[in-house]
């Protein structure tokens, strides 16, 4: 069948009885019975246990992983959401744990797109962190202190977080390509006091020099006492390869479970971005839990995610190591010299869990490109997939032209929590469209306006229960309002996330775009995944963007729809008249676009997601500058075409006169 073909909801996939009872899921499950006395039968008992008892359940998580946790707790979580502490009065430290494997087995594999290979195994990392290590302390840093990178995704930067996390201090990063505003509206929040930077970067084959954005942002950041940089040409800056003090052993600061482990932010594309804290004990059993039960994750595995360390997916990568793993590290495009190149990688490095973005597949599957043809990918059992909605074509798409026998996990959470709430199972099959399950611990529903529960149904996404990983708070919040206001304003004591989600007849869940751009026309809402399922399956489109302005501006409430073409085709009355088309067929009468324009490129962000909510408030008047920050856009110039086009909505022959 082809992959267009493919409809929502269709079984893809069923794991092996072989692969069941050798998945790490069903060891645990062994474990709850011997060891608590707790029989599950199936994957939705074991997830009721985990919402319904959950201070037995973390507990269990910290007992089976034998996390190291020092001190005593009298309770695993007191409190209730938005104010709920875990495991208070112990302590622990998440860079022990990540560094407890001191052997041989490589820890960590570096590749450039440039062809550059390097490898580490688990003792030489260890030597590496102390190495850095000493040398931070030599400078001062200590518990509470933030320490910045600006970075790519190379084995340096990974050294130099387990570092800062080893002394307790507090890391942060953004990606080399940030812009230096977007970079300032960070790092000025938290006021580091030392700053690793990289004097250039590569991307399709070009090198950037960015040594004077460099010496910008060290300009102001006027807290900042030392600069360290991975490579030459820095002035002023200490080398990473300089970094040195005493002799003594590598050690581990133990600090309270909620001690901040990293800072993340926001996207940043309206308004300053939320500087997010995460705990060392939340992080460390949201991803042991995570990575081990649902993706299946151990020792002998290679665990790669295509990222920048400016996206919460290298954190969650790096914590591969929690598990022994070995993690590859990529930096440089995915596309080049051309699509395959990731897929190269898989199959060079012998990679068993691949994870990457919704978009990066999408586009392979426009391209028409078939890795199983080129490449064995004889080590690949798992894909993991994120960043966007996968639509049903492209569940399709993998198992026809990547791997038959593959778990395609499917994943949706967010940089607010570093995990996903929806994701795999190796017990469970793959429905087309579809994410495997709630995670264990994650109370997921779908409310509808009145806050009732809906299956079957297109609702808000919501938490009735607290996960770990949560943030402890945002820095510079002292009253705690930012936190509430943004996850417990619209349902008290519920955490509502932003996205449209529906509970499907099988226990998984599909997730429809964020709730605040929703198409709502006549009354009949629609996420934007759906809208974009239709029109990208039109093989002249290579991307879209729709954004419904409602009836907020006489000038601009509409429904629009923007396209990107591929090469050779033309925004004629035939193609606008096919997209209509397809979309009255394939959604509804209603929300067949009243303008549909074209666009050199669908502006996005630099992690890949669509900008839908920037746009719909530049063509309601927005100054463009209050509504996204070109620092964290993947094409700077691509919001140009809709400045113009408010512009031209605003000028006096679309005004009506008084």
């Amino acid at each position: 069948m082809a992959p267009a073909e493919v409809e929502e909801g269709e079984l893809l996939w069923t794991p092996s009885a072989e692969r069941v009872a050798a998945s790490r899921i069903t060891d645990y499950l062994a474990w709850l019975s011997a060891k608590r006395g707790k029989h599950f039968s199936s994957y939705a008992e074991l997830h009721a246990f985990s919402t319904s008892e959950i201070g037995a359940f973390w507990q269990s998580i910290v007992d089976y992983f034998a996390v190291n946790l020092q001190g005593s707790a009298a309770r695993v979580v007191d409190g209730s959401m938005p104010h709920v502490r875990w495991f208070d009065g112990a302590t622990l430290n998440y860079a022990e744990h990540a560094l407890r494997r001191n052997d041989d087995h490589p820890a960590l594999i570096f590749r450039s797109e440039s062809g550059e290979r390097q490898q580490l195994s688990y003792a030489e990392l260890r030597v590496e962190v102390r190495r850095v290590q000493a040398g931070l302390r030599r400078l001062g840093v200590a518990r509470g202190d933030r320490v910045a990178a600006l970075l790519p995704n190379r084995i340096e930067t990974l050294v130099a977080f387990l570092a800062t996390a080893s002394l307790g201090a507090v890391w942060s990063s953004c990606s080399p390509e940030f812009g230096v505003e977007s970079v300032l509206d960070r790092f000025q929040q938290i006021a580091p006091k030392v700053l690793f930077v990289s004097p250039s970067y590569t991307y399709q084959g070009k090198v950037f020099d960015r040594r004077a954005e460099v010496s910008r942002i060290r300009n102001g950041l006027p807290g900042l006492q030392t600069c360290i940089a991975v490579g030459e040409g820095v002035e002023g800056a200490l080398g990473f390869a300089s970094l040195e003090g005493d002799e003594q052993a590598l050690s581990f600061e133990l600090v309270p479970f909620e001690h901040p482990l990293w800072i993340l932010y926001s996207s940043g594309t309206t308004g300053l971005p939320k500087a997010i804290v995460q705990g060392h004990g939340g992080i460390l059993l949201e991803h042991l839990k995570a990575l081990a039960l649902h993706s299946d994750l151990g020792a002998s595995d290679r665990f790669f995610w295509f990222t920048t360390t400016g996206w919460m997916m290298w954190n969650f990568l790096i914590s591969g190591l929690l598990l022994g793993s070995t993690l590859v590290l990529y930096d440089g495009s995915p596309a080049t010299p051309d699509l395959y190149a990731l897929w190269k990688l898989v199959d060079e490095e012998q990679i068993s869990f691949f994870g990457t973005s919704a978009p990066y597949l999408l586009a392979c599957q426009k391209a028409g490109i078939e890795p199983r043809k080129r490449f064995p990918l004889s080590a690949l059992r798992a894909l993991g997939t994120t960043g966007a909605p996968l639509p049903a074509a492209g569940f399709g798409w993998v198992y026809e032209h990547v791997k038959a026998d593959l778990l395609l996990a499917s994943l949706s959470g967010g940089t607010d929590v570093c995990t996903a709430f929806v994701l795999s199972c190796p017990l469970l099959p793959v429905h087309a469209g579809e994410i495997q399950c709630a995670g264990l611990g994650a109370q997921v529903e779908a409310l509808d306006d009145t806050g009732l529960p809906r299956v079957g149904e297109v609702g808000e996404l919501v938490l009735r229960q607290p996960l770990p990983s949560m943030p402890t708070q945002f820095w510079n919040d002292p009253n705690d309002e930012r936190r509430i206001d943004s996850y417990f304003s619209t349902f008290p004591g519920i955490w509502r996330h932003g996205d449209w989600v529906k509970r499907t007849e099988h226990g998984g869940y599909v997730i429809y775009g964020r709730s605040d751009s929703t198409l709502n026309r006549g009354g009949v809402r629609m996420g934007t995944s759906e809208f974009y399922r239709v029109v990208e399956a039109l093989p002249e489109i290579a991307d879209s963007l729709v954004v419904d302005t409602g009836t907020l501006s006489e000038l601009s409430g509409k429904l629009w729809l923007f396209v990107s073409l591929r090469p050779g085709f033309e925004l004629d009355s035939a193609l606008k008249k096919k997209l209509k088309d397809s979309i009255r067929g394939g959604l509804s009468p209603r929300h067949v676009p009243d303008e549909i324009r074209q666009v050199p490129v669908v502006p996005r962000t630099l992690n890949g997601k669509k900008l839908e909510v920037p746009v719909k408030k530049i063509l309601l008047g927005t100054p463009p500058e209050h509504a996204a920050s070109p620092g964290t856009l993947a094409e700077p110039s691509s919001l140009d075409p809709f400045i113009a086009l408010h512009a031209e909505l605003a000028s006096p022959i679309h005004t009506r006169a008084p």
